[in-house]
């Protein structure tokens, strides 16, 4: 896999954690709103293992914020 890619899963994981910390939900309470164990949300978030698809598309909703936003690539790079 090319390098870029586990940065990329890296940005991804910090714009989890930043739109859930502003939605005010701990890792257990977004979890719990998607069907997913606190550890997967931390693994996610520390990009350990990557978020497939369909728990992308339900954490945009559960977090009530764009797909793009969570998993567009900027120019930079990342």
């Amino acid at each position: 896999m090319p390098a870029w890619v586990h940065v990329h899963l890296r940005v991804i994981g910090e714009r989890i954690r930043r739109a859930r910390r502003s939605a005010g939900l701990s890792q257990v309470q977004l979890g719990e709103r998607i069907g997913r164990d606190h550890k997967t949300i931390h693994r996610w978030e520390t990009a350990i293992t990557p978020p497939n698809l369909v728990d992308l598309l339900l954490v945009a909703d559960a977090l009530d914020t764009p797909l793009s936003d969570l998993v567009r690539r900027d120019v930079r790079g990342a």
